[in-house]
């Protein structure tokens, strides 16, 4: 029998990721206290992040019985995501241009997808390499941005808003190019829906990101100007 959404072994699965993400939060909070430890520990997590899903991708170029060398592109915003930030935590700077536009979508398609993954009964077995590495990327992509946050690697800033529109653009580019050159039926939604019997492609999701992300910036900006007025306040 197949593996089910919040089936035995996704419970366990769910139990155990939290429970080790949160450890890890706790612990390298508390300990990792200089720059270079946190480094170190976001760059390892980064690594964690980079092997899942290029394990997961290279489960779909041998998938099938076939060799399909361009599934080594993520065709999904989670994969491609993950892919994006593993490579911007591991090579790019701190606070660089990529982790403006993917950090949202890493935390939250990393957590709601391990909640609700929906390809967990592809096989009979969980631990089926694009199940169980499609699991882990997830995980490891919300763990690495709850980090990113942590150790402050990021400024989540409305001045910097202007990269999202710029990563969707390159995320759509890449769907049209999978689609155009390699006969690719859907990536990224642009055609096919993300729930079945709704219009919720990337033409509709792109907007309504744009305005919840604007609506999360103008929180953090809000708390932001609230903490410097408080911080004046006691100076005086």
């Amino acid at each position: 029998m197949a593996p089910e959404v919040y089936g035995k072994e996704h419970i366990i699965y769910l139990v155990l990721s939290t429970l080790v993400g949160a450890l890890s939060v706790i612990l390298l909070k508390k300990y990792a206290k200089t720059e270079k430890a946190q480094t170190i520990a976001l760059k390892t997590v980064a690594f964690l992040l980079f092997a899942s899903i290029l394990a997961n991708r290279l489960s779909q170029v041998f998938r099938y019985g076939q060799v399909r060398w361009y599934c080594i592109i993520p065709d999904s915003y989670c994969g491609m995501t993950s892919l994006v930030i593993a490579i911007a935590v591991l090579i790019g700077k701190r606070d660089n241009p990529a982790l403006h536009f993917a950090w949202l979508l890493g935390l939250f398609g990393g957590i709601s997808t391990s909640l609700y993954p929906t390809y967990v009964s592809q096989d009979i077995s969980f631990f089926y390499l694009p199940t169980f590495s499609g699991l882990l990327h997830h995980s490891f992509c919300a763990l690495t941005v709850v980090l990113l946050i942590a150790f402050k690697q990021i400024e989540v800033t409305y001045k910097k808003w202007h990269y999202v529109i710029f990563g969707f653009t390159c995320y759509i580019s890449v769907g049209a190019f999978l689609m155009g050159v390699f006969e690719v039926s859907d990536a990224f939604h642009i055609v096919e829906p993300l729930l079945p019997n709704t219009s919720l492609t990337t033409w509709v999701m792109a907007p309504i990101y744009l305005v919840c992300y604007g609506v999360i910036l103008a929180v953090i900006e809000a708390v932001r100007k609230h903490k410097n007025k408080d911080g004046k306040l006691n100076e005086n």
